[in-house]
């Protein structure tokens, strides 16, 4: 019985015994509005990884608004000293994590700016207390960025209709 509790307690722990101390990383690609590669380590022993950044959804490079989100991403950390608070893996392999470059938060900065959705994805932006929402909110009463279009399409609905275009496309 005692086996199995202990067995229990530490399996509800492993998350959280999983994330890194943050590392610091040089940004040596930019892939989209939300996604970087960065070469973390020593000289002779460099590992890149592919980092998505935490809590936030930029449009994808092939919809509207997705290369200036890329490029605002790019102004701000390529070639960049970036710490990289990692939070998770996704289903693609990438580390979830948070990114700042230039002391300052890259999500934020993309968000307030209106280069990108907050993205609630297991509650990371509320567990943050919410901020996030709030500079969305700002970006969107300024029409800043993507939030200059009257109806801007969130990458998560533009991706599901790719795949459904993608699907009913097969069919013929």
């Amino acid at each position: 019985m005692h086996l199995r509790f202990l067995s229990a307690i530490c399996f509800a722990l492993l998350p959280l015994l999983s994330h890194a101390a943050p590392r610091t990383c040089l940004v040596v690609g930019i892939s989209d509005g939300d996604t970087l590669t960065a070469r973390c380590g020593r000289f002779g022993s460099y590992e890149e990884i592919k980092v998505r950044i935490a809590a936030i959804d930029a449009p994808e490079r092939s919809q509207p608004y997705g290369q200036r989100s890329r490029q605002a991403l790019s102004r701000l950390c390529y070639f960049e000293q970036a710490v990289i608070a990692e939070r998770d893996t996704d289903r693609y392999g990438r580390t979830v994590a948070d990114v700042s470059c230039k002391g300052q938060d890259a999500g934020t900065h993309l968000v307030s700016e209106g280069w990108a959705w907050v993205y609630d994805f297991n509650g990371i932006a509320t567990r943050r207390g919410g901020g996030l929402f709030k500079l969305q909110d700002g970006a969107r009463a300024q029409r800043l960025g993507l939030w200059a279009s009257a109806k801007p399409t969130p990458p998560w609905e533009w991706r599901r209709r790719q795949r459904e275009s993608d699907s009913s496309e097969a069919l013929f």
